[in-house]
């Protein structure tokens, strides 16, 4: 699940030697009022648009390992996440504007994620923690299984997966979950957010992230700094870390 935040992460065995975009939120800007500009040295390849007031842009930076990609999120308060994964669309690290805390994988986790397992066997299961200066270390638990079912949305053939995730404490109680649908694209490596249910102590809540549109370099809408749908309703949230 990607916020679909802190869904994806992976193993980061080169942390101390790249600059990694997501620890340089600054570095982004909007260029005049409706485009979102990368920092030097990335290059955009998609644009998302999504059900949930959200705009996503897919980039990658020279200076990152092979394999690599980063996605930044905006909603109409401006960027909310900056994530990197690797080729095996493993989350490597993430950063929450709002929340103001970063997150990185433990080296050697127990049950790597696996793009490429999901794809040979249709199912992939995954156990690591991640650490984090500001909010300790967190154990994610769960398992990504294909369908079966394929859908287009805005001419991108998905393949649907179900998905089953916690989220644990560094004393082992239960911080969250979230159980449902999300989507995969084999061509660009990618898994997409799409529905579910969050469950944290404080109750339990649906969401939609679902892709509206697919925006590729040239076409109108590229890098635009501006969510286009589902904006201006209220819906339920989680300010945590999820």
């Amino acid at each position: 699940m990607q916020q679909t935040t802190a869904r994806r992460p992976g193993l980061a065995r080169r942390l101390g030697s790249v600059a990694l975009v997501v620890l340089a939120a600054p570095a982004f800007a909007q260029s005049g009022s409706d485009t979102f500009s990368l920092p030097p040295g990335c290059e955009g390849y998609l644009t998302v648009q999504t059900k949930s007031c959200s705009v996503e842009h897919n980039f990658t930076c020279e200076d990152d390992p092979a394999g690599w990609k980063q996605r930044v999120a905006l909603d109409e308060r401006g960027i909310t996440y900056i994530g990197a994964v690797n080729a095996e669309a493993e989350w490597v690290q993430s950063f929450h504007p709002f929340s103001g805390h970063s997150e990185r994988l433990e080296d050697d986790p127990a049950d790597p994620a696996s793009f490429s397992e999901l794809t040979t066997t249709d199912a992939d299961t995954y156990d690591f923690r991640t650490l984090s200066d500001e909010i300790g270390a967190t154990r994610y638990v769960g398992a990504d299984t294909l369908t079966g079912r394929t859908v287009t949305i805005d001419g991108v053939e998905l393949e649907e997966t179900t998905y089953d995730i916690t989220a644990y404490a560094e004393d082992g109680s239960e911080k969250w979950s979230s159980r449902g649908n999300e989507f995969i694209n084999r061509e660009f490596g990618h898994f997409f957010a799409g529905t579910g249910t969050i469950t944290t102590p404080d109750g339990s809540f649906d969401k939609d992230d679902s892709p509206v549109e697919f925006i590729f370099p040239g076409e109108p809408g590229f890098l635009s700094a501006n969510p286009k749908h589902g904006c201006g309703v209220t819906m339920s949230s989680y300010s945590g870390e999820y």
